[in-house]
């Protein structure tokens, strides 16, 4: 993944759409994976952000391929945190 800055309004409507995840547990892995990472020692805040990287990881391979969600590869990327994916 790229280190670059998203603008202000995509990083919060991606941040918005991990609360989304994590309020209807859907998927359950996205609440896991945030209890998790905060068991590890990182903030709430840096675990929603690990979170949304794995979210922007499967956005972009479903916008350049073409290709529908996945929810597999997606929480293979959620297991991977907190080392960001790769894509």
């Amino acid at each position: 993944m790229r280190d670059e800055q998203a603008p202000p309004e995509v990083t919060e409507a991606i941040l918005g759409a991990v609360d989304t995840q994590l309020q209807e547990n859907s998927p359950p892995e996205a609440r896991a994976t945030l209890d998790r990472l905060i068991a590890q020692g990182h903030t709430e805040e840096e675990a929603r952000r690990l979170i949304a990287a794995a979210l922007v990881c499967e956005m972009s391979v479903v916008l350049q391929s073409g290709k529908p969600h996945d929810v597999q590869r997606y929480v293979g990327w959620l297991n991977q945190l907190p080392q960001l994916p790769e894509i």
